[in-house]
């Protein structure tokens, strides 16, 4: 693990009525390609991490994140790579989400929600959003 480079990842949650969230499809050329992810991206050197959450979600989905909350940060090592993901709610958004870049974007139910459709690392993110209890955060991202 110490011999991979660490890759600092903004991820962010956009939740639809407190019980749909936003994913899109990976690249089939990018790490862990085809499966589904939490939109998010890469974290530039010397940039914050809320300023490249709505970066982020400006190039690749057209929104524009008003503000956000953190919510929990992840340490996931795939061997090869090693990713750190600041995972935040978003709380106020405005435009309807698309898929910029061509990728496949939908919303998707909390409660189906299968760990094994998306990268390793966003296990947690799964068990975070279907904990007992997470309504009232869902809820406020409404």
């Amino acid at each position: 693990m110490a011999d991979s480079p660490v890759v600092h990842v903004a991820v962010g949650l956009l939740v639809r009525d407190g019980k749909q969230v936003l994913i899109a499809r990976r690249r089939p050329d990018s790490h862990q390609g085809g499966l589904w992810e939490f939109p998010g991206g890469k974290i530039e050197p010397g940039e914050a991490v809320y300023s490249a959450l709505c970066r982020e979600f400006s190039e690749e989905l057209g929104v524009i994140v008003r503000r956000a909350l953190p919510l929990t940060r992840i340490h996931h090592d795939y061997g090869d790579k090693s990713v750190l993901l600041d995972v935040w709610t978003i709380t106020e958004h405005e435009r309807e989400p698309y898929g910029k870049e061509g990728q496949e974007i939908r919303w998707q139910a909390v409660t189906a929600l299968a760990a094994g459709d998306f990268p390793a690392a966003n296990a947690d993110i799964i068990r975070v959003l279907q904990a007992p209890g997470t309504s009232g955060f869902l809820s406020a991202a409404d």
